[in-house]
């Protein structure tokens, strides 16, 4: 990008949304999109973008500058270094917004064991953070904090010595400053158990070789919790884990991800999109980018 002066980075952060990625796969445009794209002023930069997915890789590349690191940076880092490099769609999984306790986890990797990230870019304050790590604690055996170096200092002084942080470096790769710990033992039950939904916490007590107790639906909630909560941390963190990797797989996605540009692998593998709506969505990307700017 020659010329990135008067650039608004929030406005193309906001291209990796779910709201412009589900208008765009539903209805094969979005005027969402088309109001972001005027807002960041990146065509007075780049105007010799000429489709949609090129437009896409032209922000990211905006975005990945040091000075504007948002967020959606650090999850896709996650996403190709971790979930897709370190791992692959086979054999591991990865919920992205995961509410945890009174937090919400940025990104959860789920392979053999459970690993948080709780992101903290260089944007971001860590006011939340001791609360957001004391909540991960509880339910995944190892925590990460992935951060802006402007914030290490500062995350090495307030987070546990079993707590691992990372940076993200300026090639973007990530590069530990600290391991994590890896301990289901200090997990706990109950904490698992209100992470799930009722259907999953079923799944998970068969998985942990427990009969699921037949009551009326009402009685649902309590009966699976009172059965939960006594099972050991590591079998319920272990139920947890292969529940998880199976009621929230991305197995299928594996060939849609290989068609669509690798800024848009983080997005596209965190928002929920209809299975017929792939195609839409590789077609949407192929637009000329004078088409999409009229999008209304």
């Amino acid at each position: 990008m020659n010329n990135a002066v008067g650039i608004e980075p929030v406005a193309l952060a906001r291209f990796f949304s779910s709201a412009v990625l589900k208008e765009l796969a539903g209805l094969g445009r979005s005027p969402t999109l088309t109001r972001l794209i005027s807002e960041s002023r990146i065509l007075d930069a780049e105007p010799n973008i000429t489709e949609l997915g090129h437009l896409f890789d032209c922000a990211f590349s905006y975005l990945r500058r040091t000075c504007n690191r948002h967020e959606y940076v650090y999850k896709a880092a996650i996403t190709r270094r971790v979930l897709l490099g370190e791992h692959n769609l086979n054999t591991a999984s990865m919920l992205t917004e995961f509410r945890v306790g009174r937090c919400i986890a940025d990104v959860v990797i789920l392979n053999g064991t459970a690993t948080a990230y709780e992101v903290k870019s260089e944007r971001d304050n860590l006011a939340r953070l001791p609360l957001q790590i004391e909540e991960y604690l509880r339910v995944f055996a190892t925590v990460n904090v992935i951060a802006g170096e402007n914030h290490l200092e500062e995350v090495l002084g307030c987070v546990p010595d079993a707590v691992g942080i990372l940076k993200l470096s300026k090639t973007f790769r990530i590069s530990p400053v600290r391991e994590g710990i890896n301990d289901a033992a200090r997990t706990c039950p109950n904490a698992i158990f209100e992470a799930m939904t009722l259907r999953e916490a079923a799944m998970a007590l068969k998985n942990a070789g427990v009969s699921v107790p037949v009551v009326p639906n009402t009685q649902k909630y309590e009966a699976l919790r009172s059965e939960f909560v006594r099972l050991d941390s590591v079998v319920a963190h272990g139920a947890m884990v292969d529940t998880l990797k199976k009621s929230r797989t991305l197995k299928s996605l594996k060939s849609f991800v290989s068609d669509i540009p690798e800024s848009l692998h983080c997005a596209s593998l965190s928002t929920r999109l209809r299975k017929r709506d792939h195609a839409n969505l590789i077609a949407a990307l192929k637009t000329p980018v004078s088409e999409a700017i009229g999008w209304s």
